[in-house]
């Protein structure tokens, strides 16, 4: 096991005082119900938000609170978190109960908690600083990606008419044509004292996204 922590050591370029807190990072709750690393991704996992949350703050100074949820959410989900247990190979390192050891490919959840765990464990053993450090390194193509996450147009015209006139935008529906499998929604947008825009789709919410879209472009909203 020692062996294994220092090959796990010089893969994140960390090396840990207390080794029992890397130890303990990587113990499932199926190999012991009491002394597992549960409790270290709790831990991590706010760590994890905390330092994703700052970056997007100070790379996004101008988006909304909406836009910049959604980016950290894409950061933070299962997903991402188990891709970086892969890229970090902690599957090779986990200590997992029997029935888990039958199993060629470990479960999403088990290796996104890994990560997570394995954050709570940097930050107890060497504080915010070099923890901030790790994960801006292996979170660092996600990040970049974040610049490619657009929030909805219909969305970004709720916030944008909540912020400056305190009431959402006024949708109607004027037509719905053709069959009931081929249908062909027509629907108005305004804010405010705007001009009234229009959308169609084979649905409403969709006539609804392109009417949003129109008014989104036409007064120039970021």
């Amino acid at each position: 096991m020692m062996r294994n922590q220092k090959i796990l050591e010089n893969k994140i370029n960390i090396k840990f005082k207390n080794k029992k807190l890397l130890s303990l990072s990587l113990v499932h709750k199926s190999f012991d119900l009491l002394s597992n690393n549960e409790k270290l991704e709790f831990l991590g996992d706010r760590v994890l938000g905390l330092v994703l949350s700052k970056k997007l703050f100070n790379l996004y100074p101008y988006e909304s609170e909406g836009s910049l949820d959604k980016k950290f959410a894409s950061l933070v989900n299962r997903k991402t978190c188990s891709k970086i247990s892969k890229i970090l190979e902690l599957e090779k390192f986990l200590i997992l109960g029997n029935a888990y050891k039958k199993n060629l490919k470990i479960e999403d959840k088990i290796l996104a908690d890994a990560s997570e765990a394995l954050i709570g464990a940097i930050y107890l053993d060497s504080g915010f600083k070099i923890v901030e450090n790790f994960i801006l390194r292996f979170w660092n193509d996600e990040i970049e990606k974040t610049v490619k996450i657009e929030i909805d147009p219909k969305t970004k015209l709720q916030e944008y008419s909540l912020k400056y006139f305190k009431k959402l935008p006024t949708y109607k529906v004027l037509s719905c044509r053709g069959p009931q499998h081929n249908p062909s929604y027509r629907v108005s947008v305004k804010i405010h004292d705007s001009n009234f825009f229009y959308g169609i789709g084979n649905s409403k919410k969709i006539a609804e996204h392109n009417a949003a879209r129109k008014i989104i472009k036409n007064l120039k909203i970021r």
